[in-house]
């Protein structure tokens, strides 16, 4: 019998709504401070399989979340494609050289970063209890192309837009290599025991509507349509962060099995919007579980009522905020199973 969250994403509507949080496995928690303190940097932690498999089951162990993510990052794609890869305290992640330096065929892929992701995977697998359903991930390319591109984060990320713009083709060809990696990692992570995995497109939102189309909808289908071919029973969760009104669109045209929902989106236009029947994840405002408080425990029963009727996974709108107290975490999720048991 799959577990509630998985039973969710084919479809089924649960009368308790599974849940698991966007970052679960994090620094808002002791125990992964002080694993973190004793493993050094963020990128062995990563690379360390056991140690990275600890950290994904600490959050299941604590609050008992329906789904395990994957603890990795979605830079690994550009680092096993011959990028370097930094984490440097303060300044977020590095890639060099930049695409704005260097060709794409100038890169030396190194395959065999992945297999400790993989072997992450074969380990949470073989410890999470049945039902509880292993997660794996990726970033979507147009988001993973502006790292790439740029060497590091931007708020707009102008770089890549850019590049867009003036030469299309070159876009073309780095999103291309991007999908084509991200296609084999995810299918390795499925082969290794993940259940259900999820495209992160993190930056989607900064696209005019005609790019949108073109740099989000078209590779995040081409990369759906090919995992289907070969595993047509694992889900597809796509979270095109800040689509807003192109959500629908994202929707219809990717095949995803199901869509996360920001925290920007009203979740009732949401249900409105989307096709019926479509399974949504999402989608409490990370900052508003930071806070806590009344206005915390009416907004989950917002989010639960507006989607009533609806296969729904509750979660956050993006990534747990590492400042979250625990005890709001614990207040969130009782308030969410307190209502199932009474709806």
């Amino acid at each position: 019998m799959p577990g509630p969250l998985l039973d969710c994403l084919r479809g089924n509507i649960a009368s308790v709504p599974p849940v698991w949080f966007m970052r679960q496995a994090g620094r808002y928690l002791p125990e992964y401070r002080a694993l973190r303190e004793e493993k050094g940097g963020f990128l062995d932690l990563v690379y360390d399989s056991e140690a990275a498999c600890e950290v994904t089951i600490q959050p299941i162990r604590r609050f008992g979340f329906d789904g395990a993510i994957l603890f990795s990052d979605i830079l690994i794609v550009p680092h096993a494609m011959g990028q370097k890869l930094e984490f440097l305290a303060g300044e977020g992640p590095k890639l060099s050289p930049p695409l704005t330096e260097c060709e794409l065929s100038s890169l030396q892929g190194d395959k065999s970063r992945y297999d400790p992701i993989y072997e992450t995977v074969r380990q949470c697998r073989g410890q999470l209890v049945a039902d509880v359903t292993m997660l794996g991930f990726a970033g979507s390319p147009w988001t993973v192309a502006t790292y790439m591109i740029a060497g590091e984060g931007s708020r707009d990320q102008h770089d890549a837009r850019a590049m867009a713009y003036r030469d299309p083709s070159k876009m073309n060809e780095i999103l291309g290599a991007i999908a084509d990696q991200t296609v084999g990692y995810l299918r390795g992570q499925i082969e290794a025991g993940a259940e259900a995995v999820q495209l992160f497109d993190s930056w989607a939102g900064s696209l005019a509507p005609d790019e949108f189309d073109r740099w989000v909808i078209e590779p995040n289908a081409a990369i759906v349509a090919a995992l289907k071919d070969t595993h047509p029973d694992t889900p597809v969760i796509g979270f095109p962060k800040g689509a807003g009104e192109k959500l629908a669109r994202y929707a219809e045209r990717t095949g995803v099995d199901a869509i996360g929902l920001d925290e920007t989106l009203d979740p009732q236009w949401a249900h409105g919007a989307l096709p019926e029947g479509l399974p949504v994840q999402g989608n409490l405002d990370p900052l508003l579980l930071l806070a806590g408080g009344e206005r915390l425990d009416s907004a989950i029963i917002h989010i639960l009522e507006s989607l009533k009727g609806r296969p729904h996974i509750f979660n956050l709108g993006h990534g747990i905020d590492r400042r979250t107290p625990i005890a709001h975490v614990e207040q969130a999720l009782s308030t969410l199973r307190n209502w199932q048991r009474s709806a």
